[in-house]
């Protein structure tokens, strides 16, 4: 029995071929039901014949990731945890901006690189997401919306839980077909994946310039990435700088990069000055993030004196630097704090 969010484009097309016996546009008409008008059951598909639906519904389903939980933040921040197929958890947030909403989907089930003041990182790596757990994130966060009257969705960004460019193959498959019209029609232009940074992996997303590049550097130099972010700085900095230095752009694009500012590990003016060197101000641009003060974590909160400084600091040298807003941190939907453990054995309650 196939759950058909599972299958992307093409594959839905090679089941309605294959499997089905029915010509093309049966796909099209099936592509439209499941992404644009969101059904949840293959009785809804209307334009579809009576005997045509009781074949499809006898070799397919249509299952959605499960909403275990949902929380609110006072800033209207919405942070989802989802219950999988196979009982895992994850979770995706909506982030509210201006006249829409952002939101930020994970793309495995834990993640591998253990960045020291990352709480996903915490939980080590279990699995990656597939195309239907990953575009599933995006039906669940649309029809939320919706049934609230709320503003639209209408950016993604990759940076939940897990390290998108490791999940690479069904990565390229969600981003391939996110613009398609029929069904969630989300322009390449709105979606931004954000990755430490792996060389090869970047030049393969480059090439095929289906999303924009957000790195996750938080360090100015080799030797203080190795220590906060050791298994992402295996590549070294200077291989990673040369890969984003080709990576091809286009008029008016830049490279976004993502900074952590943790109290008194990489937040001096020296480091801004090292910072200030490795940007270069043409092609890149630097997202400036506050570090929220967690359990159980080493770190604590810059104070905001010292981010504004280190903000001008950029400035001065000629680069386009903004402190980004923290969006959801009361309920542990910040930037780093995405976790899901504490609710992995089965016992949270399904929302009615």
């Amino acid at each position: 029995m196939h759950n058909l969010i599972e299958l992307n484009k093409n594959d839905l097309e090679a089941f309605v071929a294959e499997d089905l016996k029915e010509p093309r546009y049966r796909a099209e008409q099936i592509w439209q039901w499941l992404w644009q008008k969101r059904v949840r059951g293959v009785e809804a598909m209307t334009n579809l014949s009576k005997s045509l639906r009781e074949k499809l519904a006898s070799m397919a389903t249509i299952a959605w990731p499960e909403i275990a939980q949902v929380a609110e933040s006072r800033d209207g921040t919405i942070k989802f945890l989802l219950r999988l197929s196979d009982g895992k958890l994850i979770e995706t947030v909506l982030i509210p901006m201006q006249d829409r909403y952002s939101q930020c989907l994970s793309t495995q089930v834990g993640c591998a690189m253990a960045c020291t003041f990352c709480n996903t990182g915490k939980l080590g790596f279990e699995r990656n997401l597939t195309y239907g757990e990953i575009m599933g994130q995006i039906l669940v966060g649309r029809q939320y919306l919706a049934d609230r009257g709320m503003n639209e969705l209408k950016n993604l960004v990759f940076m939940g839980m897990g390290e998108p460019l490791l999940n690479l193959d069904t990565l390229v498959r969600v981003l391939t077909d996110l613009p398609c019209e029929r069904g969630l029609s989300l322009s390449w232009r709105r979606s931004m994946v954000s990755t430490v940074g792996f060389p090869d992996k970047l030049k393969i997303l480059g090439d095929l310039e289906i999303a924009l590049p957000a790195i996750s550097l938080h360090a100015p130099t080799q030797e203080l990435r190795a220590r906060i972010m050791p298994k992402a700085a295996k590549v070294h900095l200077d291989d990673l700088m040369a890969a984003l230095a080709a990576y091809p752009m286009r008029p008016r694009e830049r490279i976004t990069f993502e900074y952590l500012l943790l109290k008194d590990v990489n937040d001096s003016m020296e480091h801004a000055d090292q910072l200030a060197k490795l940007i270069d101000r043409k092609k890149g641009k630097i997202n400036l993030i506050a570090y929220n003060a967690t359990e159980g974590m080493p770190y604590g909160a810059p104070d905001r004196d010292r981010v504004e400084a280190f903000e001008k600091r950029l400035w001065d040298h000629g680069l386009t630097a903004f402190i980004r807003r923290s969006m959801g941190a009361d309920i542990k939907a910040a930037c780093g704090q995405l976790k899901a453990d504490s609710l992995e054995k089965g016992t949270v309650p399904p929302v009615s």
